[in-house]
This record gives structure tokens, C-alpha cells and sequence, in this order.
């Protein structure tokens, strides 16, 4: 689960995936920590951290990973910082996502089309993040940053971003509910010469229905109730 606050939300303490990292995006992530970290020993001491399950609550904000890591009887602070995506890269990421049919859907079901991320670059917009990108800070005593307590959040991060890449969007600066929000006012204009709503609203109406099917269905299932037909 996880907490919404304004500007933030926190997603809970995570345990490794068992199949591993299965997304090209998330794999793209972790190629970004592997390029952030300064020497083998520290990623290998991060990835036991992440693993062993010593990393807390993950705070994500635009431009801004904040968790607590514990190590033995210790506790440090990370804050990792990523560039934001400006206004106008913001615009055109989400004329990017609304360019193509089921670009929407997809993302809302988990799926990053690698398309649409070429696409982006294209435009100047660079949503994956590279290795010289992740500032990161800690209050522990080691001389080099990214280091291993940061590395562990990254690492974590990147569970997250190979579940969800709308998580890859906030960090960069674009957060769900905006990203709607944005597409629904787009969907709103009318093409004054054919008198006809842009296919978008169909496409993001179909989209969050979609989901919070997909929601409610995990909800009854995990409560072991019998399933509506109306939801199948």
C-alpha cells in the first residue's frame, strides 16, 4: 500500500520481486544505479541491503527520493534528487502519450512501450534517467555518494518503477492524477468541423475503468469473496 501526502506519496517496506527485474524500463533504471555507483563494493553492499529488506518507506516527490535505511543498530537518512522535466517537456510528454491509441491504457496497466519513450526523446524529452543524473545525499559518514545506503533506495526504486512506470513519470515530475488531468482536458476539445469528442476521452475513460476493475477484483480475491459478474 501506500500513503498519499501533498506532493508526496510513500510507498511501503518492499521485498525483492522473486522473478527479478522483468521490464526493459526497469532494467534501464538499474543500468542508471550501476552507472551512479562509484565502486563494485558499495552496489554489491547495496543490493544485500535492499534484498535483506533494511530499506523503509520510499518517499517519492517530483525530483525527490526520501527513505530511511537501517544497517546492524544504525538508521541513516537518503535523499536522492533527479531533474524534473521542465513545463514545456512536461507538455510534450503528454502530447507524446496521447499521440497513439492505448498509449494511456497501457501505462495505466504497467506497461511502458518503448516507442513511446524513443518518441519522447525525439522531442528533447529524456524520461529514463542516466547514471550522472542521481544525486544522491546520506546522513552516514561514507566520503563517496551515491553510497551503499542510497544505493539500496535506488535499488528499491527501481521495484517500483519495473511495477508501475507512472512511478518513473512522478519522480520526473509528471505524477498520475496530473497526467489524467492533463489528457482529460485534452480529450474535452471538440473538433469544430467533423462536431466530434477526440478519440482520447474514449482511450482514458476506458483506461481508469479498466483499473479500478482491475482493483476491485484483487480486493475480493485476496478476501477470498465471490466475484461479481458484473466486474469479469
Amino acid at each position: 500500500m501506500s500513503a498519499v501526502q501533498p506532493g508526496r506519496v510513500t510507498h511501503g517496506r518492499m521485498v525483492a520481486p522473486r522473478t527479478g527485474i522483468r521490464s526493459w524500463w526497469g532494467k534501464a533504471w538499474h543500468r542508471a544505479v550501476e552507472e551512479a555507483a562509484y565502486v563494485d563494493s558499495d552496489l554489491r553492499a547495496g543490493r544485500h541491503i535492499a534484498r535483506r529488506g533494511e530499506v523503509g518507506g520510499i518517499s517519492i516527490a517530483p525530483g525527490s527520493l526520501l527513505a530511511a535505511v537501517r544497517e546492524g543498530d544504525d538508521a541513516w537518512t537518503v535523499e536522492v534528487k533527479v531533474p524534473v522535466l521542465t513545463d514545456d517537456e512536461r507538455r510534450t510528454l503528454v502530447d507524446v502519450v496521447a499521440a497513439e491509441a492505448g498509449r494511456v491504457a497501457a501505462l495505466l496497466a504497467g506497461e511502458l512501450a518503448h516507442d513511446l519513450v524513443e518518441h519522447a526523446e525525439e522531442t528533447g524529452v529524456e524520461l529514463l534517467p542516466y547514471g550522472g543524473e542521481l544525486a544522491a545525499s546520506c546522513t552516514c559518514d561514507a566520503y563517496l555518494d551515491p553510497c551503499r545506503h542510497a544505493l539500496a533506495v535506488l535499488i528499491q526504486t527501481g521495484w517500483l518503477v519495473d511495477a508501475d512506470p507512472l512511478v518513473l513519470f512522478a519522480v520526473r515530475g509528471l505524477d498520475r492524477e496530473s497526467l489524467l488531468a492533463t489528457l482529460h482536458e485534452r480529450s474535452g476539445l471538440v473538433d469544430q468541423r467533423a462536431g466530434h469528442v477526440t478519440d482520447l476521452a474514449d482511450d482514458v475513460e476506458v483506461a481508469a475503468d479498466a483499473v479500478v476493475r482491475a482493483q476491485r477484483l484483487v480486493e475480493l480475491m485476496e478476501a477470498g469473496e465471490e466475484l461479481p459478474d458484473g466486474l469479469l
